[in-house]
This record gives C-alpha cells, structure tokens and sequence, in this order.
C-alpha cells in the first residue's frame, strides 16, 4: 500500500513562472477569517470599522518579515551559506513566535498613533488570531513539515484520521505524528474557550494574556514531539523556551495590572 503512496501537490496553481502553493493560499485564508471575526466584535464593541483594517495593512506584512527574521536568525549556520534562500517562505520556514513579537509591536505603536486602547485592540484580536493560527498549520500538513517523530500506520489509523491526513503522513517511507494537527485543534478548542470568555466580562487585558498562557501551554507540549525544531543548545528547544517564558510574563502582567489598577476597566465596557 505504502508503494502507491503519493504527497498531496504543495502547489495550487502552476501558471509557469508563476506558482501559488497551498501554503500561502491557506495562511492568507486564516488572516481574512481571523479579520473578518475581528472586524464584527470591533463593531459591537464601539471601534471604527476601519481600524482593524488598517491595522491588518500594517501588522500581516511586519508579522510575516518578523515571523521570517526570526527563522533565519536561528538556522543562520545554514542560511549564511545559502543566503538565497531566505526570501522562499513559500517552502516554509516562518516562526509563529516571531510573527507574534511582529504584530504585538506593531499593534502598540498602532495604538498610540490612534489613540485607542492597546488591550482592547489585542482582546478583540485575541481569537481571530489563534484561528489564524489553528487554520496556519494545514499549510504546514500541505508542506509536510513541522511533524513529529516516527509513528506506525496502524497509530494513526487508531486514531481515526481521515486516509488523506494519513497519507501524507507518509514521508521518505516513514510515518510520523500529525503534530500540525494536535496543534490546530488545541487552538482552535482554545477559540472556543476565548469566545465563551468574552460573555465573562474579564478584565481588560485578560482575554488576550489568556490567549497567550492557552497557545503556550499546548506549543510548550506539542513542540516536544517535533523533529524539526529549532534549538537554542543541543538540549533545549526554542520554542519551550519562549512558551515558559510567555506563560511567565502573562501571568506576571495579570497580577500586576490588578494590583496597579491598570485592569479596573472590563471587556465589555464602552
């Protein structure tokens, strides 16, 4: 069976010179969905419509260059030998960790030059982008990347995976964990989990350090089954590094927002 085997096509329009692969079709899907939810709770929450627009103009473009930066700089052993190929995100090689220091940034100096409130924008955000996430990690399974270490067919096939899923799976004549797939579903149960937390009237500021500790937790556990990681010692990979400290500094920045009063105001607010 294994013989007739064939990887889903990573291409989804081949006009020549010109080819648009899966990979970007299906993260620039994630943005529009993640804007187009961000756009209503915008509105119901009292924003100018085009606010989130203009700040998706700004944030998709640096999130994409800093989620690429971010790559290049630690796997800069192979990428300073083949300096080419640091433009081919279209192969993959984009840090989601990366992506969200771009957008953050971005959306703080947006905030003050639009004189709105830097944690409302982010709450309202804060489910639309783990959407864009969840959604992000099947341009990964279209790319056979990001998966974990050697499985059985027979595994998966327990796990009731549909055959296409199982399939391309299959790679070099091995089967590995689907971790693309832990990944998407641990966001998108923690798109729920967010969009429930909104009718709670949490704090402000809270939803979106929710969605931070949410993403950690699942990328800290995930991460560990993955063979592709990138490491900051021979021991230690980057992305739990990161995932502790996020968890940290969230929870950190939960505590301390209350005790300063910096969190009085709540989501539902005016």
């Amino acid at each position: 069976m294994e013989q007739g085997i064939q990887p889903l096509n990573p291409i989804a329009i081949d006009l020549g010179p010109i080819q648009v692969h899966w990979y970007g079709l299906i993260i620039g899907f994630g943005v529009l969905l993640g804007l187009i939810i961000a756009l209503r709770e915008s509105e119901r929450r009292g924003l100018d419509k085009e606010i989130f627009t203009d700040l998706i103009l700004f944030a998709v473009p640096i999130a994409i260059i800093s989620a690429r930066i971010y790559y290049v700089i630690f796997q800069w052993e192979y990428y300073s030998q083949n300096p080419g190929d640091i433009i081919k995100i279209w192969n993959g090689g984009i840090a989601i960790h990366g992506a969200l220091i771009g957008s953050v940034l971005t959306a703080i100096v947006f905030a003050k030059v639009k004189k709105v409130s830097f944690w409302k924008l982010v709450d309202i955000a804060a489910p639309s982008l783990l959407l864009g996430q969840a959604i992000g990690r099947w341009g990964n399974f279209m790319n056979q990347e990001a998966h974990g270490g050697e499985i059985t067919r027979s595994f998966l096939e327990n796990m009731h995976l549909p055959e296409f899923i199982i399939n391309q799976m299959y790679i070099n004549g091995t089967y590995y964990h689907p971790t693309f797939l832990y990944e998407s579903i641990w966001n998108i149960l923690g798109v729920i989990i967010l969009l429930s937390l909104r009718k709670v009237n949490l704090r402000r500021g809270e939803l979106f350090l929710t969605y931070v500790i949410w993403y950690s937790i699942g990328r800290y556990y995930i991460e560990g089954l993955r063979t592709d990681s990138l490491m900051l010692t021979e021991s230690l990979r980057i992305a739990q590094v990161i995932s502790i400290v996020l968890i940290a500094v969230a929870i950190a920045l939960v505590v301390y927002r209350r005790v300063r009063g910096h969190a009085d105001k709540r989501y539902l607010d005016a």
